[in-house]
């Protein structure tokens, strides 16, 4: 059997050459994400930097622990508390202590030219001369407002002793030892500051000048502002964490089992780093990118290969007649079919893997570039992923030729008499009960979904998975779809004057198993396309749709850098704004123990109910948003205790455990209706957002000059309603669309090389038909259009299906909106799918016109003549 197959696929080249390229490049891109993939799950592992020379680190515990009848549970905290003042106390009589204190304080550089002499004055000189054009003019109201050019650099605070754990030396100047001198950080890039500099420099406590009276390199995980202990003790009261240079056993025993406190030694210094968790968190959208990526390479490439093999063995009908004519039984037919498979499949294989050894830096080069990845990323020394692609592809060529074994050695020996042009009996039995059961699942998971937690299909998962079940179901039934589909699209065509428009309706009618073949790949990309796209933009355009509604303030004001508090001194100004009704906020965490086995956290924002009212109008589902109040809580309905009255246990961002009564419960939403609390219960959090409504008979103007006026001081964003709609609107995560081009052009890839291969196949095998076409007085023109017009076709069948198929899956997820109470119209990706269809069509074309070019130079009479 070996020896015919190497024959078989000596004679016809043509057919597995294109198996051959499409499975080698489906491979290719499985190892190249597998081996991205692979680095992904673990972060590089960091050593200690905030406090890397400390003897011994105290500070609050940041997780959360509960102990359940199955173990104890922990999650990170939002906000950990502070170090107390006992605390700092009680380990002071162990050895020297070091108090930390962590804020932002950014820096603005005083003007250079003209001004620089009277910015710069030594680092001790007196205070600047006053008037237009000097630094020290610019205080009290005005002071931290940058002049055209001069961007606030954002920095964090320290007071200078604790400088020395992390250790920290310096270059120039010396330590500060008054109010109003700094040392700051210096490196490559940044702001060119130097001893002597006069700076303005903005803490949560004010703004004003300060001079620069010396610097230190930095160490590239922070960039730095040191004061005297004494000015940042005021700037910030809470000690955030505490040196001790003592053994770690008798701090310990000093602090005891319950006090809230971590000692940390060695290596687990780091977790006292800013924000340690950075590179694991940032590696999340990274491995969720290329795991999708992956599994969508994996399911176009089996799709395309099956439909290769399946179409390969129609054309070889005659072939495998004569062969039982010869006296092969059912079984050796098989065997040679998969003997090719497996062939094919080992070569393509080893190709792919070499071809993503290759391919993988570049890809982990264009994520880094594209801002997909972080700079930092970079490929493992796994080899794992490439055995895995490497079997991955010999299963998918021997499976997706299994079906195509069986129906060969069902060939009868009459079949070599057969000259039949009309394919008849393209869908067995057992094809029919298979497309059924694919198409029941792929209906009624999602109905079931609908019926009990509508919001699991919004999720990523979801809606990435679940086109695949109706894509598979539509492809089986392609064989029966291409007549009718066909039919539609050749209607008009078939009664335009000219022989052409009939032609391609017939011969697509004739052809099914030709047209199926190069529908499917068309019907996978088209349907991949439309529906990931189209339900991110449509779930972009219910969150859209719901902040339209909800937020109903005239100005919303945010920090100036995320995930910063907003300066108290703004807060305190926009408070006293005449004519404005002020809602402040926070943005925390309430976490849960559902079920006694799980810890679950959810976003929330700490609210004054009596303003959030005036400035909001929340989706509310059950009781009053009025009733809330320091021992209330406001929940969604994704909650498991949603009955108004009810209470419920909870952790807040700082980890007290609180037992607080619902007031009101909000419709679920997409997700963005979180829970809602009262500053008491923030947990520690700072002000971040801001809703400011104009009273009734105020001022609009004058309201916002102040607004604006205030922000500019304190480096904070105040935006209209529809200045904020328009940055939180659809299409502002590129990140989200530049990952989806990417998946989308991988499958795009896919397709292109099962459309060439199977019209290359299909075009070659009917030159034939091509002489007796010549024959009867059809031109080379005329021939290459209509070869041209049946590829086309073929195509517009493949899009018709795909674009039922995301219709589906669309309308799933519109009415999983609707019942979460979200009215919003699906968005349909008209421009992407043009593009792809555009694509394929002019690919198709091509790849059909070609070889049928080469064939017609031939002549007529030679080619009628030819046999198999």
């Amino acid at each position: 059997m070996l020896m015919l197959a190497l024959s078989g696929m000596r004679t016809r080249w043509i057919t597995f050459v294109g198996s051959f390229v499409a499975l080698a490049l489906g491979v290719g891109l499985i190892a190249a994400t597998g081996l991205a993939l692979a680095a992904t799950f673990d972060a590089p592992e960091r050593v200690p930097e905030r406090f890397a020379a400390a003897p011994v680190v105290v500070r609050a515990a940041d997780h959360l622990r509960v102990d359940t009848p199955t173990g104890t549970r922990t999650k990170p905290l939002d906000h950990p508390g502070p170090v107390g003042p006992r605390t700092a106390d009680r380990l002071a009589a162990l050895g020297r202590t070091v108090e930390d204190r962590t804020f932002p304080a950014d820096v603005t550089a005083a003007p250079t030219g003209p001004d620089a002499k009277a910015a710069r004055t030594g680092a001790d000189a007196k205070q600047p001369r006053t008037g237009p054009g000097t630094t020290a003019a610019r205080t009290g109201a005005d002071a931290g407002k940058s002049r055209p050019g001069q961007d606030a650099e954002a920095r964090v605070g320290h007071p200078w002793p604790v400088a020395a754990a992390a250790p920290y030396g310096l270059t120039s100047g010396r330590a500060p030892a008054a109010p109003g001198e700094v040392v700051v950080t210096t490196r490559p890039g940044g702001a060119p500051l130097r001893t002597g500099d006069r700076v303005l420099v903005r803490t949560p406590a004010g703004n004003g000048p300060r001079t620069v009276v010396g610097t230190v390199a930095g160490r590239g995980f922070e960039d730095a502002v040191f004061f005297t202990d004494e000015e940042a003790a005021r700037i910030s009261p809470d000690i955030d964490a505490l040196v001790v240079h003592a053994d770690a056993t008798a701090v310990r025993r000093a602090l005891g089992p319950d006090s809230g406190m971590d000692v940390l030694t060695g290596h687990d210094r780091r977790r006292a780093d800013p924000d340690p968790d950075r590179d694991s968190r940032a590696l999340v959208s990274v491995n969720a990118l290329l795991g999708t990526a992956a599994g969508i390479t994996l399911f176009v490439s089996a799709a395309v290969v099956a439909s290769t093999f399946s179409f390969a063995v129609a054309q070889r009908r005659r072939e495998f007649g004569l062969l039982r004519t010869a006296g092969a039984t059912p079984g050796q037919i098989r065997r040679t079919v998969c003997a090719e498979a497996v062939l094919v499949g080992v070569l393509a294989s080893a190709a792919g893997v070499w071809l993503g050894a290759g391919g993988a830096p570049l890809l982990v080069g264009r994520m880094t570039g594209a801002g997909l990845a972080p700079p930092w990323f970079a490929l493992g020394d796994a080899s794992w992923p490439l055995h895995t692609a490497f079997w991955t592809g010999v299963f998918v060529a021997t499976a997706g030729a299994l079906v195509s074994c069986h129906r060969a050695g069902r060939t009868a020996p009459t079949e070599a008499l057969r000259e039949a042009a009309v394919d008849s009996r393209v869908m067995p039995a057992s094809r029919w009960a298979a497309a059924v059961l694919v198409l029941l699942a792929g209906l009624g998971l999602p109905a079931l979904a609908l019926a009990v937690d509508p919001g699991d299909l919004l999720g990523r998962k979801s809606y990435i998975t679940r086109p695949m079940l109706l894509v598979v179901g539509f492809a089986l039934l392609a064989p029966v779809l291409v007549r009718p589909v066909g039919r539609l699209l050749t209607w008009l065509p078939a009664r335009l004057p000219g022989a052409t428009g009939v032609l391609v309706r017939e011969n697509t009618a004739a052809g099914v198993r030709r047209t199926a073949a190069v529908a499917a790949p068309v019907l996978i990309t088209v349907a991949l396309a439309a529906t990931l796209t189209g339900t991110v933009a449509t779930l972009e355009e219910a969150r859209a749709a719901e902040a339209r509604t909800a937020t109903t303030a005239d100005f919303v004001v945010t920090s100036g850098q995320e995930g910063r508090p907003m300066a108290p001194a703004f807060v305190e100004r926009a408070r006293a704004v005449e004519g404005a009704v002020v809602s402040v906020s926070r943005s925390t965490a309430v976490t849960v123990l559902e079920e006694d086995t799980a810890l679950v956290t959810s976003e929330a924002r700490a609210v004054d109910p009596a303003r959030l009212a005036a400035v909001s109008e929340l989706p509310v589902t059950a009781g009053r948003l009025s009733d809330l109040d320091d021992g209330a809580i406001v929940v969604n309905e994704e909650w498991l205790t949603t009955r108004v009255g009810d209470r419920v246990t909870v952790w807040l961002g700082d980890g007290r455990k609180a037992s607080l009564r619902i007031a009101a419960v909000l419709a679920t939403g997409t997700g963005d209706n979180g829970v809602y609390v009262t500053r008491r219960n923030a947990g520690g959090a700072g002000v971040d957002r801001i809703d400011v409504k104009v009273a009734e008979g105020a001022d609009r103007r004058a309201v916002a000059a102040a607004l604006q006026s205030a922000g500019a001081a304190t480096g904070t964003r105040v935006t209209t309603r529809a200045e904020w709609l328009a940055a939180t609107g659809p299409g502002t995560n590129d990140q989200t669309r530049t990952g989806l081009r990417k998946i989308l052009g991988i499958a795009l890839l896919c397709t292109a090389t099962a459309l060439a291969n199977t019209l290359v196949m299909a075009t070659s095998d009917r030159v034939r038909d091509l002489a007796v076409l010549r024959l009867a007085g059809a031109t080379a023109p005329q021939v290459l259009r209509l070869v041209a017009a049946e590829a086309v076709v073929a195509v517009g069948v493949g899009a018709v299906l795909g674009g039922v198929v995301a219709a589906v899956n669309l309308l799933v997820v519109w009415g999983a909106l609707v019942l979460l109470g979200v009215m919003s119209a699906v968005v349909v990706p008209w421009g992407t799918l043009g593009l792809v269809v555009a694509a394929a069509a002019l690919l198709a074309a091509v790849s059909a016109v070609l070889p049928a070019s080469l064939a017609l130079r031939t002549r007529p009479v030679e080619l009628a003549g030819a046999r198999e």
